[in-house]
């Protein structure tokens, strides 16, 4: 028997639904949604959700979204302007999140906690990315025009570079070769294909209609026949002398996901079926040079504070933003990798950085449920130096 939760000690909190939109690729000639606005995509998820749970719109107190490209079709409160898009109601609030690739985690993780707080009684968390409308060079354009958010002042104190050089540095400072990251690309899309040919998704991804009249029902990144031949072949992506090639980086993609929470009075009040609690939550901050170190602090914290260990844990989504990232976080947390992205990640499935949060935790439940296991872990390293983690516990 496990101890009581950090989390939650006096309101429970449990997830109802979760559903995700297929990911597609973030390119506007051949990506799933290259014709459908952000809002549209957003909508979907937020119709999906309410529509499986069988939840009346009306009774959703308040909607938080996770988004990073907050500019042109996603800026102005993109989580408000999805939902009145799909018809929902009016006195709904919605907040749109951005803490980088944590933010949907965090829109679920902080419906979680206005809700154990005795706030509201029914939140839904979500995140949305359509990198192929506005992709990262929208930002670079917009900080070309109206100044930079990297001040020389901040540089001084702080010498930030980009992700990817970033995921090099992390590489060398764990003496990770390329190989090693090589079979990290590998497992990540031999995993995924197995879970799309068996089935494994099909409950939690919602069928989209997308471009040319095709309904979407897959992740469209994957690719099947992946090999260490095809991987090694790969030249550096972010400097000459690197590690990071572009399979051993998350996919640039599309997506939208949305988690349904609810307290256990109200949920058994609603009729509705608890799925899983949120057991803990918390975010840390890290190294913003090294940057996506976070998930070592944060898996480290919530397991001690829960007086638990990597073992106590049946299914761990450590999210494939770098190879270097995930095998970092292996030396050092040495879980059983039998137990971790069993389903693949997002080098293969796809990183929609502001939806990717919601996306595996609705992963997480679907693969608890169908694996008859009892505890999940998510966890993500973040832009500027940050790491998240959630830990949820199916429901009895």
């Amino acid at each position: 028997m496990k101890p009581q939760s950090h989390f939650g000690r006096s309101r429970e909190v449990v997830i109802v639904e979760a559903v995700r939109t297929p990911i597609g690729r973030g390119r506007l000639d051949n990506g799933y949604f290259r014709d459908l606005h952000p809002n549209e995509l957003l909508g979907r998820a937020l119709q999906g959700v309410l529509q499986r749970s069988g939840l009346a719109p009306e009774q959703v107190e308040n909607s938080l979204t996770g988004c990073v490209q907050q500019i042109g079709e996603q800026q102005s409160n993109i989580g408000r302007n999805a939902w009145l898009q799909a018809g929902l109601p009016v006195s709904t609030p919605c907040a749109t999140i951005d803490s980088q690739c944590g933010s949907a985690q965090l829109a679920v993780n902080w419906g979680a906690a206005l809700i154990c707080s005795g706030v509201h009684d029914v939140v839904i968390g979500s995140g949305i990315e359509h990198m192929g409308r506005s992709p990262f060079s929208v930002g670079f354009e917009t900080m070309e025009k109206y100044g930079t958010p990297w001040p020389e002042e901040l540089l001084q104190r702080h010498p930030i570079t980009s992700q990817g050089i970033a995921a090099d540095k992390i590489a060398r400072a764990w003496g990770i070769s390329r190989n090693d990251l090589d079979e990290w690309a590998v497992r990540s899309h031999q995993l995924a294909a197995q879970a799309t040919d068996s089935g494994r998704f099909e409950r939690e991804i919602l069928p989209m209609a997308v471009a040319d009249g095709q309904i979407a029902t897959t992740d469209q990144g994957i690719r099947w026949g992946q090999s260490l031949e095809t991987v090694g072949a790969l030249k550096p992506a972010f400097s000459p002398d690197g590690l990071t090639t572009a399979a051993t980086s998350s996919q640039i993609s599309d997506g939208a996901a949305a988690v349904l929470l609810c307290s256990r009075d109200k949920a058994e009040d609603l009729g509705l079926t608890p799925r899983a609690r949120i057991y803990d939550q918390l975010s840390v901050g890290s190294d913003p040079v090294m940057m996506l170190t976070g998930p070592i602090p944060a898996t480290r914290e919530i397991l001690a504070r829960n007086k638990m260990t990597i073992n106590d844990v049946d299914r761990v989504e450590v999210n494939e933003a770098f190879a270097s990232v995930t095998e970092a976080w292996r030396r050092e947390i040495q879980p059983d990798m039998e137990r971790v992205n069993v389903n693949g990640g997002a080098m293969a499935l796809g990183h929609p950085v502001g939806s990717t949060g919601a996306r595996l935790i609705t992963s997480l439940l679907h693969e608890l449920e169908r694996s008859d296991k009892e505890v999940g872990l998510v966890t993500m390293c973040c832009g500027g130096g940050l790491g998240t983690a959630t830990l949820i516990e199916r429901c009895n």
